[in-house]
């Protein structure tokens, strides 16, 4: 049994979940109070801490040739710090009223009870495994931590057909169909939305459909998987469809990913609409004064709707523990909110996307003119200019930029940040034609396509009575 509160002189801070979230919030308020202030445990289920998930399509596709690389700190490099990290320990309970949480130990099964003064909960996501026949057979795989992408390698290295199927077109189906089309391998991508890219416009992700069919990938988009069939030896052999049956010697599910909330909710701690915590703007969860949360287990404002929203991505994450450190070792520190940046490539077509689609706009009571403009990612008579395709939305009345989407070649993607910064500022489409943006012919055209479809949206505007 653990030492309990009460016979303790110093503040103990616990952390469930040694990746993004949860660490950063560990070594900032390691920095803001030392060890003989503040004592810091810290559990992690896995083999690894301080990681890109991010990275892993691109270590399972040969572009990072090491898995340490995707690794930002070391468990050693952690407890070097003054971080008490136990590894391969998994937390199967929360005792919110108690100020106490349950480990066990993997290896061993010993059990655990450790009290604390300040919680953070920092549990990830988890793929979305959905309860079809053959799911959990050998040779169906999930990518979301680094044990996953090392067990994923490990079933290729051991497979000895060729035939990889992806079911989901979001960003890591899309990502793990290119990952695999470089491992050599033959790639179906099964997708139930009409086009891959579901976080795009319709319209936008038709572009990505077309690149992906340009690297070999087969996509069958509009259909509903309805079991993984397996083989004599119990290994999944293909994945059905209410029409057809695709041949599979490994599967990869892309479908997304959920907020990994289960001891949240069997602690009573409050969940929203997407089944992720629900904090305040100090990143505490509602309700409870010494308990924090970060990284994809939240839900987080949508500055552009309103709206509370799951988004998991490693930059949020990093942020959330940031602030999280900052509050739990004394200082002050607050995540406003985000409007939903994101990029991805396949291939060399760039993906990127910020604020609303179509469809959330509507969800949202907005309405909006969408234009769509075709352009260059350079001055069209210099070398390597790409075409580029930008989708802009802005609400009718005010003007006011609600979203974007640009798909196009080398250049495209980061040129959603000039968005971004429109979005946070709460700009209109016609301050946006004034911004001045770097320009030389190597960079963009006279007019970059970010201001090309601004004018656009302010004639649509206008054209609508404002």
């Amino acid at each position: 049994m653990s030492m309990s509160r009460t016979s303790r002189t110093k503040e103990r801070l616990v952390v469930i979940g040694g990746d993004a979230a949860g660490m950063s919030a560990a070594s900032q308020a390691r920095r803001l109070k030392g060890p003989a202030e503040l004592e810091i445990v810290a559990f992690e289920r896995g083999h690894f801490t301080s990681y890109s998930a991010c990275g892993i399509p691109y270590w399972v596709g040969g572009d990072v040739a090491e898995r340490d690389q995707l690794i930002a700190r070391t468990p050693e490099e952690h407890r070097a710090r003054g971080i008490g990290l136990r590894i391969r320990t998994e937390v199967t309970e929360i005792d919110a009223e108690g100020a106490r949480v349950r480990s066990r130990d993997l290896a061993s099964g010993a059990e655990s009870w450790t009290s604390y003064d300040k919680l953070v909960i920092a549990t990830g996501a988890r793929p979305v495994r959905p309860e079809l026949p053959g799911v959990d057979a050998p040779g169906v795989h999930g990518v979301q931590t680094l044990d996953d992408g090392q067990a994923l390698l490990d079933t290729l290295a051991a497979t000895r057909g060729r035939r990889a199927v992806v079911v989901g077109a979001g960003y890591i189906g899309v990502e793990m169909a290119e990952a695999l089309i470089n491992r050599g391998y033959e790639v179906t991508v099964v997708n139930r939305s009409k086009e891959p890219m579901a976080t795009l416009d319709p319209d936008m992700g038709r572009l990505v459909h077309k690149a992906m069919e340009g690297l070999g990938i087969t996509m069958v988009n509009d259909a509903e998987v309805t079991g993984l069939p397996t083989g004599d030896d119990g290994r999944v052999r293909a994945v059905a469809t209410e029409d057809a049956e695709y041949p599979a010697d490994v599967v990869v599910l892309g479908i997304g990913v959920r907020p990994e909330t289960t001891l949240a909710q069997a602690a009573g701690l409050p969940l929203g609409e997407h089944h992720g915590l629900l904090t305040d703007l100090a990143m505490r969860v509602r309700g409870h004064e010494n308990i924090w949360a970060g990284g994809d287990c939240v839900e987080v404002l949508d500055l552009v709707s309103g709206s509370e929203r799951h988004i998991p991505l490693g930059t949020h994450a990093n942020k959330h523990g940031q602030v999280i450190g900052a509050n739990v070792g004394g200082g002050y520190a607050t995540f406003p909110g985000v409007v939903g940046t994101a990029v991805s490539k396949v291939c060399d077509l760039e993906i990127a996307r910020t604020g609303l689609r179509e469809k959330d706009a509507r969800r949202a009571g907005l309405q909006f003119e969408a234009v769509t403009v075709e352009s260059t990612s350079r001055a069209g008579y210099y070398p390597g200019a790409d075409p580029m395709t930008v989708k802009m939305l802005a609400e009718r009345r005010t003007g006011r930029l609600l979203g974007v989407q640009i798909v196009g070649g080398e250049g495209a993607g980061k040129r959603v940040d000039i968005a971004a910064v429109a979005l946070t500022a709460g700009m209109t489409v016609e301050q946006m034609t004034a911004l001045d943006l770097g320009y030389a012919p190597p960079f963009s055209p006279v007019w970059d396509p970010i201001l090309v479809a601004a004018r656009k949206a302010v004639a649509a505007v206008r054209a609508n009575g404002v």
